[in-house]
């Protein structure tokens, strides 16, 4: 299979599709279609993320994740293969997406391969073009509150905002203000110290990076390491529902 691959020639950022919610749309309204989008999310809110120079047995570790209580694994284009692992998780029966999304042609092949959602780091009208032509939610990167109302009239099912580091779990509470509609993604620098207090103050789910799946581990496939660091970090997630 053809391996996905970051290109090296990115087009200039596009504005909304001219088939999409224009610019003046009603965010309320977009936001709750959004929300629709994003139920998994709201039966999952945690999603790992899989950065790895090498992954012995992608099927095993959606395994080993879903047995530390994380049902969501997102496999990026960055990583080497990434088809062929998502081809063999998905067939498995594990739930999986294909994040670090760029271009149309990545998000049709990931679809191909059995992502389930994708992800992008940010604002990218062809992937969400391509996302709603498949049928597939897709969650649109940003940072600011512009951005954030760019990634609704794309047709966002949620928006990642990153890296949630930058401003930390307060920017959350203030983005609740002006877009109370709309699902937000922590990804970014949170790890179990900190995902309860993103979650706590308006995020609808996190990303979970190297704190669970750290790239040497994945590599080595210690799958017991990585259900014990999930069981910790769903066990940290559960303070912000108590």
């Amino acid at each position: 299979m053809t391996e996905l691959s970051a290109p090296t020639d990115l087009p200039a950022p596009a504005g909304p599709s001219a088939t999409g919610p224009s610019a003046t749309a009603d965010l309320s309204a977009t936001g709750s279609a959004a929300a629709t989008g994003c139920s998994f999310l709201r039966d999952e809110p945690v999603i790992a993320v899989v950065r790895a120079p090498r992954i012995p047995d992608a099927a095993a570790l959606c395994a080993a994740l879903a047995e530390g209580g994380i049902n969501l694994t997102e496999f990026t284009c960055t990583t080497p293969n990434v088809t062929d692992h998502l081809l063999k998780a998905s067939k498995a029966g594990w739930r999986v997406g294909l994040g670090t999304v760029l271009t149309a042609e990545q998000a049709r092949r990931g679809v191909e391969a059995g992502a389930a959602f994708l992800v992008t780091p940010g604002c990218r009208p062809e992937v969400a073009e391509a996302a709603a032509a498949a049928g597939v939610p897709v969650v649109l990167g940003a940072l600011t509150p512009t951005e954030v109302a760019h990634a609704v009239d794309l047709g966002a099912a949620a928006v990642k905002i990153f890296p949630a580091r930058a401003f930390g779990p307060g920017y959350f509470k203030d983005l609740r203000g002006p877009y109370p509609d709309v699902p937000l993604v922590a990804s970014g620098g949170v790890n179990a110290g900190n995902a309860a207090e993103f979650l706590a103050h308006g995020a609808l789910a996190v990303c979970a990076g190297t704190d669970v799946v750290p790239p040497d581990v994945v590599a080595a496939g210690d799958w017991a390491e990585i259900t014990r660091r999930a069981r910790a970090f769903m066990s940290a997630c559960a303070a912000a529902a108590s």
